[in-house]
């Protein structure tokens, strides 16, 4: 053969190599667009060997040699399953669900806080109740201050304590309150209308009690005057709570200077009891009554009592 013939040979089977090269590079702008459609995920900046001519390279020799394209393709198959689980829609979710839960959790424990009071786990109540108060007035304020009361006996009771505040504070009285209780008999009106002058004597001298005789004197006067009421009127609640039209009223007191020592409608009250032959029940004596007794609310609205003690104002009203 000459040397013509040989290097024409040549120059055409570097023609067809060069030609058969070109077809895999033709084709990788097609794959390289459907690829970044599929999975925008830009493999061509990974610092791997494996780089979208390759990928276009194992695929366009997949339809001659299987073998080949097992062997290629595996690397690209774990590539693209790790590119999947990292743009997965699960995976995506999978941090702001956490930290959404952890958000409302957060919330609820907050809102917790708010209702139950300080970080110690005190109960936020009245500004008045400090860390310093004494325990009766504690348990006085949590159990009784606020609470609507229909009977006539604890009605009476409670009349009767609030008269003593003009001597006494709330604690001072309460730490007494079952010494009041045994010498006027459980303050049964139907009772202690019938003391005479020798059961006044003994109260008064009763240094435990620390009564004045005037206190203790008005005290059973003003039970045989809530008999009289309560023979007009059926019953001694009756009177009173038909003087709110039976419905308590509700404040919304934020701070406690805001809380009023008496209202109109004590003063009404105050002054018809007046009338009635009453004594020592001033309209802040009987605004005093009337917060004890629950006709008024006026728990701060941020006291944890509030929202229990409107529930049990916003019941049908239990009284005959």
């Amino acid at each position: 053969m000459s040397k013509a013939n040989v290097r024409k040979q040549i120059l055409e089977k570097n023609s067809i190599f060069i030609k058969e090269k070109e077809k895999p590079l033709s084709s990788q702008g097609l794959f390289t667009k459907h690829l970044k459609r599929v999975y925008p995920i830009g493999l061509h900046r990974s610092s791997s060997s494996l780089s979208l001519s390759s990928v276009s390279l194992s695929l366009s020799q997949s339809s001659n040699d299987s073998s080949l394209t097992d062997c290629s393709a595996t690397p690209l198959e774990q590539k693209i399953s790790l590119a999947l689980r990292l743009i997965s829609p699960s995976e995506r979710r999978e941090v702001p669900v956490a930290r959404n839960f952890q958000t409302r959790q957060q919330q609820q424990q907050q809102q917790q806080k708010q209702n139950q009071g300080s970080n110690d786990g005190e109960l936020r109540r009245c500004n008045w109740i400090t860390k310093n108060s004494d325990k009766v007035y504690v348990a006085f304020h949590d159990e009784f201050w606020g609470v609507p009361v229909y009977d006539d006996i604890q009605l009476f009771e409670l009349l009767a304590l609030s008269g003593m505040l003009m001597d006494y504070n709330w604690t001072e009285i309460l730490k007494r309150k079952e010494l009041f209780r045994e010498a006027f008999d459980g303050f049964n009106p139907n009772i202690v209308a019938r003391m005479g002058e020798k059961e006044i004597m003994e109260i008064a001298s009763n240094k435990a009690i620390m009564l004045a005789e005037s206190r203790v004197r008005c005290i059973v006067d003003n039970a045989r005057c809530l008999l009289k009421i309560a023979r007009e009127f059926g019953s001694f609640s009756n009177y009173v709570w038909g003087n709110v039209n039976f419905k308590p009223t509700i404040n919304r007191y934020k701070y406690p200077r805001n809380v009023q020592l008496r209202s109109p409608k004590a003063e009404a009250i105050s002054k018809d009891l007046l009338k009635r032959g009453f004594r020592f029940v001033g309209p802040v004596i009987v605004y005093s009554f009337m917060q004890a007794a629950g006709l008024t609310i006026d728990h701060l609205v941020d006291c944890y009592r509030y929202g229990e003690c409107v529930s049990l104002a916003e019941r049908p009203r239990r009284h005959i």
